[in-house]
């Protein structure tokens, strides 16, 4: 029975007149509402002190973290010769983000190219030549405008016990020496035999120079990564890699003969966002750090050059 209905049965019984029974049912009415409205303040006030109440001296917050913090999952195709500078780089990005996990696809350049042409779900893409990053472009497989982030040259390498006695870069033309390089589609492929082209130039060489390396070749290897196993497990005299690609553990199982700056080639790496990243976000992050000073340390401690002018392609 609510308050009202008892004030107007009290009301009969004690022969109350109408008026001042509905002044009592008025007055009631009133009372009953501010009686309601002080139990929905007092509720109001517990359910805004259960979000604020202070836990261990620090005020419990409902907002999320901060926006536009990198989050998520972002896969980074990336050529072969990377692997270790590029690992070392997400490492210390994960570390710095809690909430984000980056995932890799090395390999050689080209192949990752025609993976990214096929579908393949990819947000970074970073080459080790700029002809293939513009061939991913001209495929509708690149957003955005391709950034330089590193440089890179090349050295021959030959098994440490070095079996066929070679001592100097003339002697990759020495018939029946075992030479390995990346196939001519990879870009340290393609590098390589535009330095022997070069060398075959330079009258220090002859002039059949080129032609008589190249006959030398017995191996065309898809990524340069491989080319360096072949030296290691003695499959080969000689290979022709990266500078970089003589890491420490590399260095102590092989030895390097210097190519000649004027027959050289400066290979410059570009980095780009894929067009419909799934985390572009994620993607700009990982860019950033690698263009960052500490991603530029990280690349010269694995043996790259930095990049000639900022960027610019």
């Amino acid at each position: 029975m609510t308050m009202l209905e008892q004030h107007r049965i009290t009301a009969r019984r004690e022969g109350w007149h109408p008026r001042s029974m509905a002044l009592v049912a008025v007055v009631a009415f009133l009372a009953f509402g501010l009686v309601l409205a002080g139990c929905g303040a007092t509720a109001g006030g517990a359910e805004q002190e259960a979000i604020t109440e202070p836990t261990g001296g620090a005020m419990v917050s409902a907002t999320p973290e901060a926006a536009g913090a990198p989050t998520g999952e972002v896969t980074v195709f990336a050529a072969a010769s990377l692997t270790d500078a590029f690992q070392e780089i997400g490492a210390q990005l994960e570390a710095d983000n809690s909430g984000l996990r980056i995932v890799f696809n090395f390999a050689g350049s080209q192949a990752l190219r025609a993976q990214l042409a096929e579908g393949a779900r990819a947000d970074v893409f970073a080459s080790a030549d700029e002809v293939t990053m513009e061939g991913a472009r001209e495929d509708g497989s690149i957003a955005g405008e391709p950034l330089i982030f590193a440089q890179n040259q090349l050295v021959v390498i030959l098994p440490a016990d070095n079996p066929a006695g070679v001592q100097e870069v003339r002697d990759l033309a020495r018939p029946g020496l075992k030479l390995v390089l990346a196939d001519e589609t990879v870009p340290a492929g393609r590098y390589a035999r535009q330095v022997l082209a070069a060398m075959g130039q330079d009258p220090a060489f002859g002039s059949d120079f080129t032609d008589q390396a190249l006959a030398n070749v017995v191996s065309n290897e898809t990524n340069v990564r491989q080319v360096v196993a072949k030296v290691q497990l003695g499959e080969a005299d000689a290979g022709i890699v990266y500078a970089s690609d003589v890491t420490p553990t590399v260095r102590a199982e092989v030895t390097v003969l210097d190519i000649p700056a004027e027959v050289n080639v400066v290979a410059r790496y570009p980095i780009a966002i894929v067009q419909n990243a799934g985390n572009p976000t994620g993607a700009q992050a990982f860019i950033d750090a690698v263009l960052s000073p500490a991603g530029q340390d990280t690349l010269a401690r694995h043996g790259f050059l930095p990049a000639s002018s900022g960027g610019d392609q």
